[in-house]
Parts: C-alpha cells; structure tokens; sequence
C-alpha cells in the first residue's frame, strides 16, 4: 500500500486531529510542534510563543483511498485561515494557520487551493504555505486527546 503524508496547523492540535481521524483513506495521524527552532520542543515551551513552533497534525494517508486536495479542502473547512495568531479561544502564535508542504506537488497544490479558497473569502487568508521542517511529535497525552476524553466532540460529516 502507498502512503503519503500531510501536515496541517489551524489552532489546537486536539481539534485538527480528531477530524482527520474520521476520514476515509487516514492510517495515522499524530500531534506535534512544527516549523520553529528549538530542539525537542516540549509543550509548555511552545506555548511560551519563544519557539517558533505551531502545533500541528501529521497525517499518513492512503493517496489511493483519498486525495492530497480532499485533505486540503478538510483542512480549510475546519478552521478560520484568516485569523492570525488565534482560533477560536485559543490565542497564541502556535495556533496559525500553515500547510507544511512534503514535496513539490503538495505545494504547488497548497498554493492553488489558497488562491481558490481565497476567492470564496470576505477577509485576507493568512495561512502560511511552508515547507515541512522536523516534526516533533507532542507529549503521549496529547496524542488522540479528544478521543480519550469527548469522544466524537468535533467530528464533522467527511463525506
């Protein structure tokens, strides 16, 4: 089986991990601190906004069973991209919005999906489209948080 992997920021972690959990085509998916300088980040450094990081959702997907661009349309779907440094209640630089890009064409379709999305918008998007740097895989009790704890709080309709 082939497997590609994508990696999203839109606000807390929990949010955005519990909705790719639920889609058709996802393997995995883990939660961590992408795009900052610090070696090793824990979360308390993270939150302190000293390192750069936003917290993120690395998803292993199966490219037969769901594409690149559905994943993209997900992603716009489940958060604000024209918030910067905020979703929702959470407030802080680790919650912008940013598509970390694996190769060339997940970036060119990033791109594309902005230019798309941002016709549709009253408001600028600020997300940011990166290429993906280490990912530093969170603490285990972040790891499918919502799951342990509201089961199917955030769950939305994938199909």
């Amino acid at each position: 089986m082939k497997t590609e992997r994508a990696t999203f920021a839109a606000g807390c972690f929990w949010h955005i991990e519990e909705v790719f959990e639920g889609v058709p085509g996802n393997i995995s998916t883990r939660v961590g601190y992408t795009g900052g300088k610090m070696k090793d980040p824990i979360y308390a450094n993270v939150c302190s906004g000293i390192t750069g990081h936003v917290e993120s959702v690395e998803v292993t997907f199966n490219p037969e069973k769901i594409s690149y661009e559905k994943l993209l349309d997900i992603f716009w779907n489940i958060h604000d991209p024209t918030t910067k440094d905020r979703q929702g209640p959470d407030v802080g630089s680790q919650y912008n919005s940013v598509i970390f890009y694996h190769n060339e064409s997940q970036r060119r379709a990033a791109m594309k999906s902005k230019a798309e999305r941002q016709k549709q918008m009253n408001k600028k998007i600020v997300t940011h489209i990166k290429k993906v740097t280490k990912f530093w895989q969170a603490e285990e009790y972040h790891q499918k948080y919502m799951g342990k704890h509201k089961k199917g709080f955030f769950k939305i309709n994938q199909t």
